[in-house]
């Protein structure tokens, strides 16, 4: 007989959503909120729906131990990327051991162990402490419900759910975000002492990135996280064939380790730009910082990830420590003062067009974290 979560797996991969702030017309969290907070009332939890944004539902359940202890928070999002190019992206299909479908690996998977531990812990009774089940919008964007979580609830430790393969992550990178623009001066391409190739001049600025880049990655490496890095994400210059650009606009990405401040992008970025204006003062080139989120380490030495380790062990699994590459709400959440881990079920087709979660993964990061909520807040 199928275990029920894969039922509950299902239901929420097919239902679409899709973050309006990355497609236009996306449906948003809505639909998913209340399938999700269904979900934890039907279990016993009190639940709590309440609008990160216009239309953008967090939704947190809560259950309260009769006795004293430690408060844990279980946390995954919501939203997705879009479905551009994918046949049936909200038709949830169980091949073997892997269940196919937009968000299925991210992060609808580790949601559904969430409400799948939540059920357990509630009809079994939670020893001690409370639990707090966190499922928040807007993390593939903004991350605006985690910025809303944090600014009303609060936990001894967390669990969120990200795609790991089920390794606990102890630390992510971070990211920051910086626009850089070239002038030059338009005219018509047959007139080139008229023109000033705003192309081109951006060429230079790419070419020192790439200089950059490469310097970065080849500093020692942090123990779990590897290097820094960067990369031209979009640029955009020129109006047609026979005219000279005016203007060059590039957006790039740099990724952040912990003691990398998010300012150290742009201050990077500067003095790149400084050094080649030095060398032709005629070329205009700026820079501004867009947006960034800092890298996170969990506290050296805090108990969570020995608890987690100790749970997989009883499982039957492996239990392995590393670091997630990608940026997740448990920086949020850890800056926030709430220390945090990631841990959740692997796939394959992350953002991808393909994509699917494990559903023995489902079911272990199920079963672990229900174990982890017995120990962490008995604690």
């Amino acid at each position: 007989m199928a275990d029920p979560l894969v039922a509950l797996l299902s239901d929420l991969v097919a239902l679409d959503s899709v973050n309006p702030a990355l497609v236009p017309g996306g449906a948003g969290e809505g639909a998913i909120a209340d399938r999700i907070a269904h979900e934890l009332r039907s279990s016993g939890l009190d639940v709590t729906v309440s609008e990160a944004a216009p239309g953008r539902p967090n939704v947190v359940g809560v259950l309260e131990s009769a006795r004293a202890g430690r408060s844990l928070m279980l946390c995954g999002h919501s939203d997705t990327v879009g479905v551009a190019g994918m046949d049936a992206p909200f038709d949830p299909v169980v091949r073997g051991d892997r269940l196919y479908g937009r968000g299925s690996q991210d992060m609808k998977g580790g949601v559904a162990a969430i409400l799948g531990a939540a059920r357990t812990l509630a009809a079994e009774g939670l020893p001690a402490g409370r639990l707090v089940v966190a499922i928040v919008a807007d993390e593939e964007h903004l991350s605006l419900g985690a910025d809303a979580l944090v600014r009303e609830w609060t936990a001894d430790a967390a669990v969120v759910t990200e795609p790991t393969d089920l390794t606990i992550a102890i630390g992510h990178k971070g990211f920051a975000w910086v626009e850089v623009v070239a002038q030059g001066r338009a005219a018509h391409g047959s007139r080139p002492r008229e023109g000033r190739d705003a192309i081109l001049r951006m060429g230079r600025v790419l070419s020192a990135l790439e200089r950059l880049d490469r310097e970065i990655q080849a500093r020692p490496e942090h123990p779990f996280l590897g290097t820094g890095s960067l990369h031209a994400s979009l640029v955009e210059g020129g109006r047609e064939l026979s005219s000279y650009p005016d203007r060059c606009v590039l957006q790039m990405e740099r990724r952040l380790l912990t003691g990398e401040p998010e300012d150290s992008a742009l201050r990077e970025v500067e003095a790149l730009l400084a050094a080649l204006r030095a060398e032709d003062p005629e070329l205009e080139v700026s820079a501004r910082h867009l947006f960034g989120r800092p890298a996170y380490e969990t506290p050296a030495g805090h108990a969570l990830p020995a608890l987690l380790e100790e749970s997989l062990v009883r499982q039957g699994r492996v239990a392995q420590r590393g670091g997630a590459t990608f940026w997740t709400d448990a920086a949020i959440l850890g800056h926030a003062g709430i220390p945090s881990v990631v841990f959740g079920p692997g796939g394959a087709g992350l953002h991808g067009l393909e994509e699917h979660v494990r559903v023995s993964e489902v079911v272990a990061c199920r079963d672990a974290l229900v174990d982890l909520a017995r120990s962490f807040c008995a604690g």
